[in-house]
């Protein structure tokens, strides 16, 4: 465990390491203790956001309670799956919110001390707290990447100024030095990395994230830009970011420097292979006039509003994530920026109404949009009303609906909880995790499904099933048969509901089974008589 933490300590400290093992085991202790509780806590529902309190009041170093996190969730094997499910939201809570009091950090420098690359840095971080992402590794890469131009720079012109001085200490004032500098730019990236703008997937959210781009080589224009920028301004060569319709660019100055006249730049597609570009040949990338306006150079802020941007578009599109995680994190991204901004406001309130998660969260952002926007009272009204009547809905709930398979009218019941089954019809993998003797959605979603049409249509077993690509689903029984070649279904909630995978089915976890406390004999006495191969 010792060697991912050495980072936190200085080789000049005086450190009693008994007291710090001691403090590390009680880190452990302690985060064992809420991902334990964390199951029965937050079973029936989303961990809600004053779920985390206790871990906000944490009572010993956070990167000693981080570290026992991954520890559980690196643990081998098919087992203590609720713990790694429980310690994964932990973790990722955890790291969002160090990652988002970064970022108000970052915005409220000044203009001329916020990187490009540490603004994007951060995105990437936010959307995947779970990947190990730092400035100092990408920087380390892209520096990587500018020592491979300089020494192209060095065969063209061994007396170049950008050779001569450490990176960001050199400014190449003379346009011709600066055009051998983009050349050797364009040589290193294009044609000996060949990295490249990602036209057949663009709208996947890889080519938004920087460490992504340096893995990947490709991107979209804006990502692909703030790379570019960054190797141009290490070599002395300062490029602006503009915020140009439909396809970000970057303008190089040929005129007097901090000119307003926009025909005295040189405009660069970073995602077109670094081609140089004129106004016109602009607005023939995109194929309309533009006002001047959009040729004018913008702040790290707006460039990372953009970036944000995109991935709230991305997110939107999404439709085989039912979390909707990439449009959660983006919102949460953009109101870190702008937490006036009532659109953004009302789409949240919105999306946490529609998850049905988080509904006192739901009444502060529709509080908070009154005060801004009182003309946006109608809608606030509509929200605010059925928001509180969840809240009370959630307030009769009298604990866990138990089914016993002994009851009569449980006796169509087929199948049980923790089976690997596939759907005759679509053919997909999927894990039962409840079922109903009868269909219990209302009219409409058993009109929309033509329900009708089966033959024991709607008055069969029904069962709640996770499925391989990660959606949920409600399928009936006539529909499902057991899967001959059983495997783990990847599915992100599968250790809200089971403890473990055995190789040929899963066990219910503690609050699975107290909802149904027959089923676990069955699946053992199913899976025994199906594949008697000795594979249990």
């Amino acid at each position: 465990r010792w060697p991912s933490l050495l980072k936190y300590y200085s080789h000049t400290d005086g450190v009693s390491w008994l007291e710090e093992y001691k403090a590390r085991h009680n880190a452990g202790l302690e985060a064992q203790r809420i991902v334990a509780s964390f199951s029965k806590r937050f079973f029936s529902e989303h961990v809600p956001c004053d779920g985390f309190s206790d871990i906000e009041t944490l009572g010993c170093p956070s990167h000693f309670f981080e570290d026992e996190l991954m520890c559980i969730l690196n643990m081998e094997g098919r087992k203590g799956l609720t713990w790694k499910y429980y310690a994964k939201k932990i973790l990722y809570f955890l790291r969002q919110q160090n990652i988002l009091k970064n970022l108000k950090e970052y915005l409220q420098r000044p203009p001329d001390r916020q990187s490009f690359l540490e603004g994007a840095v951060l995105i990437d971080q936010y959307c995947n707290p779970l990947s190990d992402i730092c400035l100092k590794s990408v920087q380390a890469q892209v520096d990587d990447i500018t020592d491979k131009v300089r020494k192209v720079l060095r065969t063209k012109n061994p007396r170049h100024p950008s050779l001569a001085s450490k990176a960001g200490e050199v400014s190449v004032p003379e346009v011709e030095l600066q055009r051998q500098v983009l050349d050797a730019m364009n040589c290193v990236l294009y044609e000996q990395l060949k990295y490249k703008g990602n036209e057949l997937d663009y709208y996947n959210s890889l080519n938004s994230y920087i460490h992504q781009v340096l893995i990947r080589r490709t991107g979209i224009p804006i990502s692909l830009s703030v790379l570019y920028l960054t190797i141009a301004r290490q070599l002395g060569v300062k490029l602006e970011p503009v915020n140009f319709p439909s396809h970000f660019l970057l303008r190089w100055c040929q005129g007097k420097e901090g000119s307003t006249d926009i025909f005295d730049y040189t405009y660069i597609d970073a995602f077109g292979k670094g081609k140089q570009l004129t106004v016109k040949e602009c607005e023939y990338l995109i194929g309309h006039h533009v006002t001047e306006e959009f040729y004018g150079v913008v702040t790290s802020k707006e460039v990372l509003q953009r970036m944000v941007g995109n991935l709230l578009n991305l997110g939107k599109r999404e439709s085989t994530d039912q979390s909707y995680q990439l449009l959660r994190d983006s919102l949460d991204l953009y109101l870190a920026m702008y937490p006036d901004n009532v659109q953004h406001l009302m789409l949240q309130a919105r999306l946490y109404f529609h998850l049905g998660i988080w509904p006192e969260k739901v009444l502060d952002i529709l509080q908070h949009i009154q005060a801004l926007d009182p003309s946006q009272h109608g809608a606030v009204g509509y929200l605010v009303q059925h928001t509180l009547e969840h809240i009370e809905r959630r307030k009769e709930e009298v604990g866990p609906e138990v089914k016993h398979r002994s009851d009569e009218k449980h006796k169509e019941v087929c199948f049980s909880i923790g089976l690997i089954m596939k759907h005759k019809r679509y053919g997909y993998n999927c894990v039962i995790y409840g079922w109903d003797p009868a269909c219990m959605m209302g009219h409409e979603w058993i009109r929309n499904m033509n329900v009708h049409s089966l033959p024991h249509g709607p008055h069969q077993p029904f069962y709640n099933v996770l499925v391989e690509d990660g959606s949920c689903r409600y399928a009936a029984q006539e529909n499902l048969e057991y899967n001959s070649e059983p495997r783990e279904i990847p599915h992100p909630d599968i250790g809200r509901y089971f403890s473990e995978f055995t190789g040929v089915h899963y066990l219910a976890n503690t609050e699975l089974e107290i909802r149904y406390p027959e089923d676990l004999e069955l699946t053992r006495a199913t899976v025994q008589k199906i594949y008697s191969s000795g594979k249990e």
